[in-house]
């Protein structure tokens, strides 16, 4: 595996030490980056809902036959 250089040995390496320094805080580091993941796409999908719902309302109020002459 020769991704950014970086071999199978070393990449071992570098997972041990990680272990190492982070093991005891590691369930609860994931558990962190998971609800921020899960709070990160819950707000895209709420901002993309709610762009959505305004091109909806514009267009229904600017449209040429709402007009009275």
């Amino acid at each position: 595996m020769a991704m950014f250089g970086v071999g199978y040995t070393e990449l071992i390496v570098v997972m041990v030490i990680v272990l190492v320094l982070f093991g005891h805080r590691l369930p609860s580091v994931m558990r962190s980056m998971g609800r921020g993941i899960k709070e990160f796409k819950e707000g895209i999908n709420d901002d993309s809902s709610v762009e959505d719902d305004e091109d909806v309302k514009d267009t229904k109020a600017s449209g040429p036959y709402d007009k009275k002459p």
